[in-house]
């Protein structure tokens, strides 16, 4: 299984202070809140055309962001409709509703998130694909559904590095979910997040690694001062122009990490 070194020790910046609770604790009134609202609103988002239920995922998204105290700033667009491989880079569990904002999607996450207490209810109940992480001979079967979601017109949201970095540092993309982009013919649009304070300097304060639980991870988002979250949507990537997923993964993380080079773009900031 891929693993980062990254550790909340080693890697993860502390925000709680004393003068920091009262406000946190607001904030994770607010994010518990609209977890549970998403909870109810599932089963009637699914009933909606695919735009008012777009439109109603992305505010949900943005809301649980805006609630969490992080600004978003984004830059680039993704295909509104078709299937789409969306392929990011991966820090924290707040990626998860950034992305949704950037297009709704099916995300595919460890089979352990579906244990997770209300988390693990929503994801399942949104659509999201599992995949068994430590059963090399399930990886076909969970290529194959993600292939036939996209041969329908989704998009799918996948984490090639297969763990999640402090943002410090980036893994290697891993080639096999690739091959659902190649076997249905669509394209891969590559994603990087980044997350920064509102000075300019990278934070690792969302991270989520290592034995960090998700509780430690929530508390020092919303505990934090300042933070920005930077989505950059890259140009797509035509599977037709690369011979296979190795070729095809290289790409897609040559389009990640370049995006990392220079001075934080400028684009859309998205207030709480």
């Amino acid at each position: 299984m891929p693993s980062a070194p990254c550790s909340p020790p080693d890697c993860v910046q502390g925000t709680a202070g004393a003068s920091a609770v009262p406000r946190a604790a607001l904030r994770l009134a607010a994010v518990l809140a609209l977890t549970a609202a998403g909870v109810v609103l599932i089963p009637v988002a699914a009933r909606l055309p695919a735009k008012p239920r777009d439109r109603l995922i992305r505010s949900w998204c943005r809301a649980v962001v805006r609630s969490s105290g992080v600004r978003v700033r984004l830059t680039g667009a993704a295909a509104p409709a078709g299937g789409l491989l969306l392929a990011a880079n991966h820090i924290s569990w707040l990626d998860i509703p950034l992305l949704a904002t950037v297009r709704p999607s099916r995300m595919l996450a460890k089979s352990e998130v579906r244990r997770w207490p209300v988390a693990g209810g929503l994801a399942a109940r949104a659509g999201s694909l599992f995949i068994e992480r430590d059963r090399l001979r399930a990886l076909p079967g969970t290529v194959a559904r993600i292939a036939q979601a996209l041969r329908a017109g989704a998009a799918v949201v996948v984490f090639p590095e297969g763990s999640t970095w402090c943002g410090r540092a980036q893994g290697r993309f891993r080639p096999a979910v690739f091959q659902a982009a190649l076997d249905a013919g669509v394209p891969v649009q590559p994603v990087r997040v980044r997350y920064r304070l509102a000075g300019g300097a990278a934070s690792t304060a969302p991270a989520f690694v290592g034995d960090d639980t998700l509780l430690a991870s929530l508390w020092r988002v919303v505990s934090a001062r300042g933070l920005v979250a930077e989505v950059e949507v890259r140009a797509a990537l035509a599977t037709g122009a690369h011979p296979d997923r190795r070729a095809l993964a290289a790409a897609a993380q040559r389009a990640v990490a370049g995006a990392s080079a220079g001075a934080a773009p400028r684009g859309v900031t998205v207030r709480p």
